[in-house]
């Protein structure tokens, strides 16, 4: 792995991005590959000439590009024509009746981000486009700081682009994540620590080698991929925005980047303006941000996590200000949930829907079923919850509690035995979930 030779890059013409902008003094940068703002300390976020956006892009000129993330590539800071495209994006938006039912609401939707291309996690969208802008800003190394589903899709998507990759996780990752990031053969660093350390350590080694890091020095381009998941609800909702979304929050990036989207297709010309209410969701064992919203705190306590949602497990979460923000002025809430009922959650997706989630997506449905118990969701508003990652990725988080397979003989009485125990079984639950 060498060390990157690189130079600031002007933007090109074509692109519709204009540079970097600090969130916080609104001071203004070249698009290159630094993250924070020199003055303030605060955060760099992509500019874009909308105008510009307005003047060439349609509905139907969205419709008529790739079925990927890149359909919506005017919005995007990348200048290339040829885009990392490996399948990313245009997941399912699956009206949730039966688990709308069970809940009492009437129009609820699934963005169901567990089958996206090609790790089954959202994060295959913000890596294909830090990844390319790594490309254009000519690096040959990349790499990042991962709770798990960042390093899957870093690897995957490095090998696709036959670029070096090196990324670092915490020691304690779920076996499935682990397996899922060696299995492309990037050099892998487990980190004995927590992301929040991890993330530390990252950042000295992105100043020291040079290297390409999504979630670091990439920061501002790599986050802008998270606003397909708002372009992607309003095209299949046919254009319209919905009334209530729910998301899970771990860096708080997510939550504010559907948000960003949503206003972009507003102030472009393609959706009308309508008033729409975020909600987070965060496990009780790392929730700094919850519990900041709950005590009405403008800021965060950073904490030590520990819960079984390991992908939103970062103690320090850098957008949390801006996610609390957006909570707040669009009448939201952030909740956070035990493990117990994330469980409960996962395995009522399953049984309702047929989607099976990690630990992330658990997080969010039963957030959401708090959130409606509370009397905090309209059961008239078309709500989207959103589903971040795949439940193959965190088995042992259920699997003493998804039971175990009847075990028979080759024989049709050993079978009807057995088919007899498991209806049994299911009268006495139905009556205990009765009582």
């Amino acid at each position: 792995m060498t060390q990157a030779t690189q130079s600031p890059t002007k933007v090109d013409s074509k692109a519709s991005f204009t540079g970097l902008k600090c969130k916080e003094c609104g001071t203004e940068y070249e698009a290159t590959a630094i993250h924070v703002c020199e003055l303030c300390f605060g955060p760099l976020e992509v500019s874009y000439d909308y105008s510009a956006i307005a003047r060439r892009v349609t509905r139907a000129t969205i419709e008529a590009g790739p079925k990927s993330i890149w359909r919506y590539r005017d919005f995007l800071p990348v200048a290339t024509d040829n885009p990392i495209d490996v399948g990313t994006g245009m997941t399912p938006l699956l009206q949730a009746n039966r688990l709308a039912r069970r809940l009492g609401l009437k129009k609820l939707y699934i963005k169901n981000d567990a089958v996206n291309m090609p790790t089954l996690s959202f994060k295959d969208r913000v890596v294909s486009v830090a990844l390319t802008r790594a490309k254009e800003l000519g690096f040959t190394t990349v790499s990042c700081a991962s709770t798990g589903n960042l390093a899957n899709s870093t690897a995957a998507i490095a090998a696709h682009a036959g670029l070096d990759c090196c990324v670092f996780i915490p020691s304690d990752l779920e076996a499935g994540k682990v397996l899922g990031t060696l299995i492309y053969g990037p050099t892998v660093m487990s980190v004995q620590g927590n992301y929040d350390q991890v993330n530390r350590l990252c950042c000295e080694v992105a100043n020291t080698y040079g290297w390409g890091f999504v979630n670091i020095n990439l920061r501002p381009y790599y986050s802008e991929g998270s606003k397909t998941l708002g372009y992607e609800v309003v095209e299949q909702l046919g254009w319209e925005l919905p009334d209530h979304i729910v998301a899970p929050l771990a860096s708080g990036s997510l939550f504010t980047k559907i948000h960003k989207g949503f206003q972009e297709f507003i102030k472009v010309g393609l959706i009308e303006d309508k008033h729409v209410r975020f909600s987070g969701a965060q496990a009780e064992g790392c929730s700094p941000i919850a519990k900041a919203f709950q005590e009405g705190r403008d800021f965060i306590t950073p904490v030590k996590p520990n819960t079984i949602a390991k992908s939103l497990a970062i103690g320090n979460p850098a957008d949390a200000v801006y996610a609390l923000e957006i909570a707040r002025k669009t009448g939201g809430n952030i909740e956070s949930v035990n493990d117990a009922e994330i469980i409960e959650a996962i395995k009522l997706l399953a049984e309702t829907e047929g989607i099976f989630t990690e630990t992330a997506g658990g997080t969010t449905i039963a957030v959401l079923k708090k959130l409606v118990e509370a009397g905090k969701i309209d059961p008239e508003e078309t709500t989207v919850a959103y589903i971040t990652g795949n439940g193959l990725k965190t088995q042992e988080a259920v699997q003493e509690y998804a039971g175990q397979p009847l075990t028979i003989e080759a024989k049709l009485d050993s079978f009807e035995r057995a088919l007899e125990r498991s209806r049994t079984l299911e009268r006495l639950d139905w009556q205990q979930v009765s009582v």
